[in-house]
C-alpha cells in the first residue's frame, strides 16, 4: 500500500513538473524570447520591452537558463551587464542561477533517474554519473567553475547521488558565480579580455581540471592529514 502511494505521489509530482516546464517554454516562445536569444542586441531589446519590470524579467530568464539548459546563462549575464551594469546583473544572475541549481538538484533527488533520463542522454548519464560518484566534490567544484561543462545537467545528476544538500549548495555558491561575474563585467564594460587572454584562460582551466581529476584525491588526503595535525 505504501509503495503504491509513493508511486502515485511520484507520478503526480512528475506530471506537475513537466506541465510547469512546458508552460514555461510556451511563455518564452510566445513572447518571442527564442527568436531573440540568437543575438545579444535582440535579447537586449527583448528585455527592455518589459520596462519597468525588466529586472524581474531578467531574473526569470536567468532562472530559466538553469532549468532549461539550452539557454546560455553567460550570454544573458553579459546582456544584463550591458543593460543594468556589472553589479546588478551579477547579483540577479547569481541569485537566479543558485536558486535554479537548487531546484533541479531537488528534482533529481525527488524524482530520481527516470526524471533525469527525460532531459539527459543515457550516454551523458553514464559519462558524468560515475565521475560524480567517484570524484564528487572535486568534480562538482570544477564543473561549476569552468564554463565548458553542462553544469545545469550536472546539478540534476548530483541529485541522484548521496551528495548532501548543504554541501551541494556550498559548492554552487563558491564555484558558479565566477564565470557569471566575468560575463556580467564584460557586458558592463568593467572588464575587457582580448582573444588571446581568453584562450590562455581556457587552456589554464583545462590543465587545472585534468590535474585535479588525476591527483585530486591525493591532494584532498594531504590537506586532511595536515588539518588533523
Amino acid at each position: 500500500m505504501k509503495a503504491g502511494k509513493e508511486r502515485i505521489t511520484w507520478g503526480v509530482t512528475l506530471v506537475i513538473t513537466l506541465v510547469l516546464l512546458a508552460l514555461l517554454v510556451f511563455l518564452l516562445w510566445s513572447s518571442g524570447f527564442f527568436a531573440a536569444i540568437g543575438s545579444p542586441g535582440e535579447l537586449r531589446r527583448y528585455i527592455e520591452r518589459f520596462t519597468p519590470y525588466s529586472h524581474f524579467v531578467f531574473f526569470a530568464i536567468q532562472l530559466a537558463s538553469v532549468i532549461l539548459a539550452p539557454i546560455p546563462s553567460n550570454l544573458t549575464a553579459a546582456v544584463g551587464g550591458l543593460l543594468f551594469g556589472t553589479l546588478p546583473a551579477f547579483l540577479l544572475t547569481a541569485g537566479a542561477v543558485t536558486l535554479g541549481s537548487v531546484i533541479v538538484f531537488q528534482l533529481g533527488r525527488t524524482l530520481g533517474r527516470p526524471f533525469a533520463e527525460r532531459f539527459i542522454s543515457r550516454r551523458n548519464l553514464e559519462k558524468y554519473g560515475e565521475v560524480i560518484r567517484r570524484k564528487r566534490d572535486v568534480f562538482l567544484f570544477l564543473a561549476f567553475l569552468f564554463p565548458f561543462f553542462p553544469d545545469d545537467l550536472i546539478c540534476i545528476m548530483a541529485g541522484l547521488t548521496d551528495v548532501p544538500f548543504r554541501r551541494f549548495l556550498v559548492l554552487v555558491a563558491v564555484a558558479r558565480p565566477w564565470g557569471l561575474l566575468v560575463a556580467s563585467a564584460l557586458g558592463g564594460s568593467a572588464l575587457s579580455i582580448p582573444l588571446w587572454g581568453m584562450v590562455l584562460l581556457d587552456l589554464g582551466g583545462l590543465a587545472l581540471f585534468l590535474w585535479a581529476m588525476k591527483y585530486g584525491d591525493r591532494f584532498e588526503e594531504a590537506v586532511l592529514r595536515r588539518l588533523k595535525k
